[in-house]
């Protein structure tokens, strides 16, 4: 299950609480907290087990930070493969907590089976910039810190806009890459829509709304292996993931074996006696030359 938002949301203290709701289930509890990295040294401060200290001492719960790396999508590159130990290890649930991400990096989605997405009321226009994107890859939406003023405002705004968007994505007016875009990440085929996300408000730093949040996650899940819908987004993510690692296995292999005519291409490139895209197109006749 994945939790994404923006920063200051609250999202470490809602995944603790998370975690102590499934282990009073019994579950054993997997948890891989994504931090950014320093742009210049490459490192990270690894500091969201911090506000997860309360689980420390209990030998079925197991807390991973990972740095990003420069990473896209406010996930580490190993983030899918952890995620499969800590199954293997015996978790009943893996939540994957990402760096603190903005509307274009929703790689999670793609990612996790459950998408949370957590906002908090009183950050100005984070609402109007959901609406491009975030919300039609949430699965679940929780209004976090919401004993603060504006919260109720911030709840229903999100849950016009859900109808609003769904109601649009369905209307024979709106553009078949729009219907299209809606379907595949809820999990639908082409014009269908799937799932209907739900609005859940919580005050993580008290547990409050915690029990009704789990249900929602649930409902998604039950969801996700019991309709066409959700197995088709099930067997999406599988071959996404597998297309990922051909990529990254292709492109490392023809760096590899191009290595001795970038740089040169480069300095053609610097000069201005080529643009970028010819020298690229010049290498990869050179690469297929070598096939």
């Amino acid at each position: 299950m994945g939790v994404t938002g923006s920063p200051g949301a609250g999202k470490s203290t809602l995944v603790s609480a998370l975690v102590q709701a499934f282990r009073a289930e019994g579950s054993r509890v997997g948890v891989v907290a994504v931090d950014p990295s320093s742009p210049f040294s490459g490192g990270a401060i690894l500091g969201d087990r911090i506000r997860m200290q309360a689980h420390v001492s209990d030998p079925d719960v197991f807390i991973r930070s990972v740095a990003a790396r420069g990473a896209l999508g406010g996930l580490s590159r190993s983030t899918a493969d952890l995620a499969c130990v800590l199954g293997a290890w015996g978790a009943k649930v893996v939540l994957i907590e990402t760096v603190g991400v903005g509307q274009s990096e929703l790689e999670v989605a793609r990612s996790a089976h459950t998408t949370l997405v957590v906002v908090a009321p009183g950050m100005g226009d984070e609402v109007q910039a959901l609406k491009a994107g975030v919300l039609e890859v949430a699965d679940v939406l929780v209004v976090n810190k919401a004993d603060r003023e504006g919260a109720e405002t911030t709840a229903h705004d999100l849950e016009s806009t859900i109808t609003l968007g769904i109601a649009d994505a369905g209307t024979a007016g709106a553009s078949a890459a729009r219907r299209h875009s809606v379907a595949a990440f809820r999990g639908g085929a082409r014009g269908e829509v799937g799932f209907l996300p739900k609005v859940v408000r919580t005050v993580a730093t008290r547990g409050e709304g915690v029990a009704e949040l789990v249900e929602a996650m649930r409902a998604h899940r039950i969801w996700l292996e019991s309709t066409s819908e959700g197995q088709a987004r099930w067997r999406a993510r599988v071959h996404q993931r597998l297309v990922r690692a051909l990529r990254e296995r292709v492109a490392d292999r023809a760096l590899e074996r191009l290595r001795s005519l970038i740089d040169a291409a480069a300095a053609r490139v610097e000069s201005g006696a080529v643009d970028p895209y010819t020298a690229c197109d010049e290498l990869m006749l050179e690469l297929e030359s070598r096939d």
